[in-house]
């Protein structure tokens, strides 16, 4: 004859388990993704906050240092700084890369002393998995440059 087994009180709990790790699995992947892709985005405005504040402190080999001259300016000094030549630098230098086309919404902001250069970009945090009202947020970037005399 044929014995009936009956179920156990434990049946089904191995699924329930099974799912549960999986579930945490598919969140862990989830964070690790979309932490990646914020650390890369940040990586690449550094990048470009980096080039910009080197392109609009260069701009004094251009032109500012014709109008303005080294007078005053020893060995070690830094060298003065043109606000509008470095600003136009700047901007000119993030078009030529495609900055505003790479991180749309990009916003930037120059400040030019008398002797360095500082660029500050942000632009929306652009995440591969998204949560309504979770992910929302920006990235940013700082740099900035100045040159020194060398003789």
């Amino acid at each position: 004859m044929s014995e009936r087994r009956t179920p156990s009180p434990e049946t089904g709990t191995v699924m329930v388990l099974i799912i549960g790790f999986a579930v945490v699995l598919v969140l862990l992947v989830g964070v690790v993704v979309d932490a990646s892709a914020g650390y890369l985005q940040r990586q690449a405005l550094d990048n470009l906050a980096d080039g910009a504040a080197l392109s609009g402190a260069n701009e004094v080999r251009n032109a500012a240092i014709f109008t303005g001259g080294l007078d005053g300016v020893g060995n070690g000094d830094r060298v003065p700084l043109a606000t509008g030549l470095a600003t136009d630098a700047v901007h000119a230098y993030l078009r030529e890369t495609g900055a505003f086309t790479d991180h749309p919404g990009l916003r930037v902001a120059v400040r030019v002393r008398a002797d360095a250069v500082e660029v500050s970009l942000r632009a929306p945090l652009d995440l591969p998995i998204t949560v309504s009202g979770l992910t929302d947020g920006e990235v940013g970037a700082t740099a900035a440059a100045a040159l020194r005399v060398a003789g």
